[in-house]
């Protein structure tokens, strides 16, 4: 018996890192290491993990797994900048049952995720398990953040205005319901029923760091939802002090067509889809409501959509 008889190929997995610090040239050792940004008096780290959930069962089907790792980043660095953080480095986790060609498709979107971001892959972990029928991805990342501007929701008040910015689409969350809709009502993925130059059950999701930072600069921002599973409702009062409540109005914006297509597709309920999906809006933001006009001034000229869909009551 060998290591790979018995399902790890070490001898691939030295050649994919070999091929991965070409590109991100920081890797390869046991550790990543970052240099604590000066300009700080009180820096506080702020971290996050999270995945892809079952979005990556789409990639299998669709056989394109390039945009992927952007869902990734994308997941953990919207969470990170929630409260007002500049976003540092990314580390990964990817476990499959064998290093194969998709490792560097994924890789592909991780680095682009970074790219966008503007921060560093300083690392992370890639896992043969040959027992293992899906692949499973994880990610983290670490911002930093001066402690007296921290976003955290303290200083939102009645009547705050309620600014949602759009999504790209479905993002990363309500794959599992999506999945279980396309297996029992025998819908196939293909370029007839969901597509749009990309398939859009693949669409990379918004990474909003570029945007945020820029907003926070200029202006109050009170508070921060990235929305993803569990929809507005799950996700918004996550940023709003007790006492206090949203009230949105769902139809102050288009509800995209994507998700018209799987609510008729899929015989699911309204209230169903509000709890599941973000319904194009992707991420929140509380403001005063004599600042609105500006902050979508600037977030158009960013080059997204949003709406005024709600307030603070």
């Amino acid at each position: 018996m060998d290591y790979k008889s018995s399902g790890v190929d070490i001898e691939a997995g030295n050649a994919f890192v070999e091929r991965l610090m070409k590109k991100a040239p920081g890797i390869g050792g046991f550790n990543g290491m970052a240099r604590v940004p000066s300009g700080y008096d009180k820096p506080i780290l702020v971290s996050g993990a999270d995945g892809v959930g079952t979005k990556i069962n789409i990639c299998c089907v669709a056989r394109d797994y390039t945009t992927i790792g952007i869902d990734l980043v994308a997941m953990c660095v919207n969470d990170v900048i929630t409260c007002g953080a500049k976003p540092l480095y990314f580390l990964d986790y990817i476990s499959l049952n064998t290093i194969n060609p998709v490792v560097d498709d994924i890789m592909v979107g991780i680095l682009k995720g970074c790219e966008l971001s503007g921060i560093d892959l300083l690392g992370g972990e890639t896992a043969e398990h040959i027992r293992q029928g899906n692949i499973d991805l994880a990610g983290f990342c670490t911002g930093i953040v001066e402690e007296s501007e921290i976003i955290d929701g303290h200083l939102i008040k009645e009547g705050d205005a309620i600014i949602g910015i759009e999504s790209s689409g479905l993002h990363s969350n309500g794959y599992t319901l999506i999945n279980d809709m396309l297996w029992r009502h025998k819908i196939s993925y293909d370029k007839s029923y969901f597509n749009k130059g990309t398939p859009e059950l693949l669409t990379p999701t918004i990474i909003y760091s570029e945007l945020v930072q820029d907003l926070i600069k200029d202006f109050p921002i009170l508070g921060m939802a990235h929305i993803t599973g569990g929809g507005i409702p799950e996700n918004l009062p996550r940023c709003i002090p007790n006492g206090l409540e949203a009230i949105v109005d769902y139809n102050s914006w288009p509800l995209p067509e994507i998700f018209k297509k799987i609510q008729l597709a899929g015989e699911i309920p309204e209230e169903e889809m509000k709890k599941v999906f973000n319904l194009g809006i992707g991420y929140c933001l509380v403001v005063p409501e004599e600042v609105v006009t500006d902050v979508q001034l600037r977030i158009d000229g960013h080059g997204y959509k949003s709406w005024t869909i709600g307030y603070i009551n």
